[in-house]
């Protein structure tokens, strides 16, 4: 069986397609003028031509009309040919009797074509013919005398029409190309403005994918466009929805986990003293009192994240920016959780990097990365605190992994098992050990407020087990004047920031409006 190779599919860009749509049309168009012009220029010199040739050959056949060609010497025909209109140096081939007389030896009568002379000489009949001799362009004119068996034939060459249409030709298909690559260019710088609202709304959808649902479009500057209005405002609309169901989530969900504190604390109140008489009730009973114990205590943890959650939603965050020593924040924060059993690992040029961020934001990432791997893998192994930089070019960032050596977390639900209440492949699971499946997804809404990001992966030395990873980008407060509130700051808007060591600025500002 013949294996089918097939070729991959060429994608384009709407700027490099309106680009190329703008370079063919300008090309096509050129083209037929082109080919227009060609034409034309052509058949009217090829009609100028034969027009003069054939009013010379007119005028000249009238002067010897009049003699008996057949009873004149061939001397005598052609001093009287010699003495005929010359003007543009023409071949005159006379043909009478059974001389042929002819002022350019280039040319006999054997050389016209046989259908022109039967129509001069048996027709009595005028004739123009093109045709080429020897490669070269002629055009031929035939006027019979009078009854006589004779005629006069006017030959010409074309070459100088060739030559013109030619040059026209190479002229204009120079102008065709050049029309054809300024109109690319032109096209390509044109683009720009086409596709700039395209853009504008690709980067209002981003900030609003990245949480700021007070974005929206500048309206007012395209409500006079019939066909970017709509769009504009069903985006705004869209939006405004959007930002007014999630708030009212929030709302929700903020108003039920307070409405929960207080019968919790109750119920806590309740359990402790139940434990504080523990030993006076029977085994079944304490029994029944641990299983109550441990629901309450995950019931909480969920009150808790729920409230941190719809705080999230609300856009109640503040991210409070610390210079923070990495290295021994995550020691001493992995050593608090882990009691000493978790070793940290670092590059050697780490241990004295002070970066900008969020300290509790990042203990409390590493502490939902620690207790899922309790949970879910028996512990975690190691954890490693490396640098990252993809390019010369790109912005270097940290990276916090911690590992563990359980089954691993299925290709397939890496990106699940960072949405909310999701528990993977333990989702069905309830017991004390199970979670309620927000930890991982408030570790990824942390790293976000800090513009960074979260995701697991495969141990890197192959061992079986999983790789949660927290990155953040290495940046250090920068001293500028005047005092700046960093509590209030976001990673869209954090303008008093630059990169450890590179000493780059960093503006991630993002305005709420695009215009």
């Amino acid at each position: 069986m013949q294996e089918r190779h097939s070729w991959p599919e060429l994608r384009l860009g709407l700027r490099a397609r309106i680009t190329l749509a703008v370079t063919l049309v300008t090309a096509a168009l050129s083209i037929a003028v082109w080919l227009t012009t060609v034409t034309v220029a052509r058949q009217t010199l090829l009609d100028s031509k034969e027009d003069a040739v054939t009013r010379r050959a007119q005028s000249n056949s009238a002067v010897i009309s009049g003699r008996d060609l057949a009873d004149t010497e061939a001397s005598e025909v052609q001093t009287t040919l010699s003495s005929l209109s010359d003007t543009e140096r023409p071949s005159v081939i006379w043909n009478g009797g059974t001389d042929n007389v002819s002022l350019d030896p280039r040319y006999t009568v054997e050389d016209i074509p046989p259908e022109m002379l039967r129509l001069a000489l048996e027709d009595h009949e005028g004739s123009i013919m093109r045709f080429t001799f020897r490669d070269e362009p002629l055009v031929a004119v035939a006027v019979p005398i009078g009854d006589q068996q004779a005629a006069y034939i006017e030959v010409s060459s074309l070459e100088d029409v060739q030559t013109a249409v030619q040059t026209i030709g190479t002229a204009l298909l120079a102008a065709v190309i050049a029309s054809a690559m300024a109109a690319g260019f032109l096209g390509y710088w044109l683009s720009r403005y086409t596709i700039r609202p395209l853009t504008r709304v690709t980067d209002a959808a981003e900030a609003v994918a990245l949480g700021q649902l007070d974005t929206r479009m500048n309206y007012t500057e395209y409500e006079h466009d019939p066909d970017l209005a709509p769009l504009v405002a069903n985006f705004n609309m869209m939006v405004e929805t959007l930002e007014q169901r999630i708030a009212a989530d929030a709302r929700f969900a903020s108003d039920v986990s307070h409405e929960l504190r207080s019968p919790l604390t109750t119920l806590k109140a309740s359990l402790q003293v139940l434990e504080n008489n523990r030993e006076a009730l029977p085994e079944r009973a304490q029994q029944a009192f641990d299983l109550l114990d441990s629901d309450v205590e995950r019931f909480t943890q969920l009150v808790e994240d729920l409230l941190e959650i719809s705080r999230f939603d609300a856009g109640a965050v503040r991210l409070e920016l610390d210079d923070v020593a990495l290295v021994p924040m995550v020691r001493a924060t992995i050593d608090n959780l882990t009691h000493g059993t978790v070793e940290v690992l670092s590059e050697p040029e780490l241990d004295e990097t002070i970066i900008a961020c969020d300290k509790r934001r990042l203990a409390r990432i590493l502490a939902n990365f620690v207790n899922n791997a309790e949970k879910y893998a028996d512990g975690a192994t190691h954890v490693n605190v490396e640098r990252q930089q993809d390019g010369p070019e790109s912005e270097p960032t940290v990276r916090v992994a911690v590992e563990d050596s359980g089954p691993g977390v299925p290709e397939e639900l890496r990106e699940k098992i960072f949405d909310r209440f999701n528990r993977g492949d333990q989702g069905g699971s309830r017991g004390a050990d199970v979670g309620v499946g927000l930890g991982l997804s408030l570790a990824a809404e942390h790293a976000r407020l800090q513009a960074g990001s979260v995701w697991v992966e495969d141990r890197t030395d192959g061992g079986s087990g999983a790789r949660f990873v927290v990155e953040l980008p290495l940046l250090q407060v920068h001293p500028s004047e005047g005092e700046e509130d960093l509590s209030a700051a976001t990673p869209e808007a954090t303008s008093n920031l630059t990169l450890t060591g590179e000493h780059k600025a960093v503006q991630m500002s993002n305005p709420a409006e695009f215009p």
